[in-house]
């Protein structure tokens, strides 16, 4: 498993370059566990803590669970048709699946849509933590103080901006620089392990705080205004589900690749998803009602022992997890100026190398910093994720799947059905990606 995630992140990271279709014989095969748990691995995240606040957004649960159901159908249809693309166009990658099929100006803009998605994610993931250190913070001055955290005098040295600083240019940082994050292979299962405990530790919270301080919340909303809402909760899924980056590298590395298998292991993998999330979703929902936070987790106290444990699994998990994000990200966008620098010197020179490495990382880390710091909540966050995402999970899929079928020897009839589903799956997604651009530009304009 180690060796697999090891192999996933260096045919992500190196996906701009030319490379040779996959040796399907060489080195050990993934099983159908292994793919699902690595699949699960890459969906299940920092993604869940905002499911609640979706499901309040949605009108209920009954809403916000419709809306996970028909999303399946796409979210499934989109992995089906990217192992299919993979193994009509022998790559290993995402983006060179797209820029095969598709052509090179589709796949530069894969590119540029993957390192915003990376980009994007890792300020999420600083909000995330940022938020958590904060709750984590007045829980300390509380107890050291014995005073309420609103009336402690103010410091610099209190600010939990302060913190998050320090937490990033003195940990963050220095984890990111390598070329290669090694620390991966001892976290593999950290963020399912997060996933797992929070989602028993809502439903324990829900079953054991006293009936009076539970919310009364509805289970469904009527009317034309609880459609629109329904439609508001997208982005939640889009950047909950996703795991279709990485997949194609997941089907290229296992033992059975026939499609067939690969539609089991896709049901089984968003299937298993659906479950985790909708439990969060439900249970934090009918626990604090209209009440419930952006982050679940801020919803609870910060004395709350059971929750705390939950803190501190999902920020040790983002910190050791933003230096992978970050060497995708920063691979994709070093690898043309090794590229360049090739073409001019003959060769790229580790001094080269080094400086670049250095500089990107030091920007990627300051960059995001600033804006999780002035960003109030990871919903306006998860707005633009989300709408990024439609391309992975909607529009390049739709895409590939349109080019396959005008050089695929099919019959007309699957010809014309399949190129019209994948018509219908690039509409859903250019529908998707601008009405979650929409509401993130309202949200930052103070609109909604």
């Amino acid at each position: 498993m180690e060796e697999l995630a090891r192999e996933s992140i260096s045919l992500l990271a190196s996906s701009s370059s030319a490379k040779p279709p996959l040796d399907v014989s060489a080195g050990p095969r993934l099983g159908s566990v292994g793919a699902v748990f690595i699949m699960l691995k890459s969906a299940l995240g920092a993604g869940l803590l905002n499911f609640p606040w979706a499901f309040e957004r949605a009108g209920g649960v009954r809403s916000a669970v419709t809306v996970e159901l028909v999303s399946l159908v796409f979210l499934v249809s989109g992995l089906i048709i990217l192992g299919y693309s993979s193994s009509i166009s022998g790559q290993c990658t995402y983006q060179a699946v797209v820029k095969q099929l598709c052509g090179p100006a589709i796949g530069q803009l894969c590119e540029v849509c993957f390192v915003f998605n990376l980009f994007m994610i890792s300020v999420a993931y600083l909000v995330i933590v940022d938020d958590q250190l904060e709750k984590l913070c007045g829980s300390l001055y509380e107890r050291i103080t014995e005073l309420p955290a609103s009336e402690l005098p103010y410091h610099f040295y209190t600010d939990h901006h302060v913190g998050m600083g320090l937490l990033c240019f003195v940990l963050i940082l220095p984890l990111s620089i390598p070329k290669e994050i090694s620390i991966q292979k001892y976290i593999s299962g950290l963020g399912t392990l997060a996933a797992t405990y929070l989602t028993i530790a809502i439903i324990i919270k829900y079953h054991t705080t006293p009936s009076v301080l539970v919310h009364i919340a509805p289970l469904y909303a009527s009317g034309i205004g609880s459609w629109s809402s329904m439609f508001s909760v997208i982005p939640t899924i889009c950047f909950g589900f996703q795991c279709h980056e990485a997949s194609v590298t997941i089907y290229s590395s296992m033992e059975n690749q026939r499609l067939s298998h690969w539609v089991f292991i896709s049901v089984v993998s968003m299937v298993f998803c659906l479950v985790v999330y909708s439990l969060i979703g439900a249970y934090g929902y009918l626990t604090f009602g209209k009440d419930v936070k952006a982050d679940i987790l801020m919803s609870y106290t910060g004395d709350d022992i059971l929750m705390l444990f939950a803190r501190l699994l999902f920020g040790i998990s983002i910190i050791t997890i933003y230096p992978i994000i970050l060497l995708l990200g920063r691979s994709v966008i070093q690898d043309p100026l090794l590229s360049r620098q090739r073409r001019r010197g003959g060769a790229a020179t580790a001094a080269f190398e080094s400086r670049s490495r250095y500089a990107l990382t030091v920007l990627w880390v300051t960059t995001t910093l600033l804006i999780a710091t002035y960003v109030p909540d990871i919903s306006k966050v998860i707005s633009v994720i989300g709408g990024i995402s439609a391309f992975f999970i909607f529009i390049f899929p739709g895409l590939c799947l349109m080019s396959a079928m005008q050089s695929q020897p099919v019959s007309w009839r699957t010809r014309v059905v399949l190129t019209l589903w994948g018509a219908v799956t690039l509409l859903c997604g250019a529908f998707i990606f601008g009405q979650s651009t929409a509401i993130a530009v309202m949200q930052v304009l103070g609109k909604i």
